[in-house]
């Protein structure tokens, strides 16, 4: 029996999340739905929970303007053009470090978790993150940083 490979494990569920997400951002530009509006919002009986007025930054960047939406989607692509790099990318410092895809994975769980339906994404982006910390803490590498050792063509 082998040992688990975190960093491996991590990417992709990763891959898998951040799909998910542009997934998840392209249906949210079409049902803007702010997830968090059943907090401190008003039950009404034509017309459902109203969102509280403490909400209205919110209700601004998610239903009004798309914006969350439009970040999530381009913060997804960039994870997946980091996690599936071209053979050119692969030499760059930047698909090597896990602490990175640690950093812009939490980003994505901020951005999913604030419309509907982001919030399986945020789940999965946050399973992935903890993994990628839990292959930090072991002192993973991966295969192209033990092959680009000293080499210097890094950014």
């Amino acid at each position: 029996m082998g040992n688990l490979v975190w960093h491996e494990y991590s990417r992709f569920v990763s891959i898998t999340a951040s799909v998910y997400a542009i997934w998840a951002a392209f249906f949210g530009l079409f049902y803007r739905k702010f997830f968090w509006d059943f907090v401190g919002g008003t039950l009404r009986d034509p017309g459902g929970i109203q969102p509280s007025p403490s909400a209205a930054l919110f209700i601004t960047v998610i239903v009004r303007v798309p914006v969350v939406q439009i970040a999530t989607m381009l913060l997804g692509m960039t994870i997946l053009a980091i996690e599936l790099p071209l053979p050119a990318v692969k030499k760059l410092s930047l698909h090597r470090s896990l602490v990175v895809r640690i950093v812009l994975l939490l980003f994505q769980v901020f951005h999913t978790i604030l419309f509907y339906q982001g919030t399986n994404a945020a789940i999965w982006s946050l399973i992935s993150a903890a993994c990628y910390g839990r292959a930090v803490m072991l002192g993973e590498e991966m295969a192209e940083a033990k092959d680009n050792r000293g080499k210097g063509g890094g950014v």
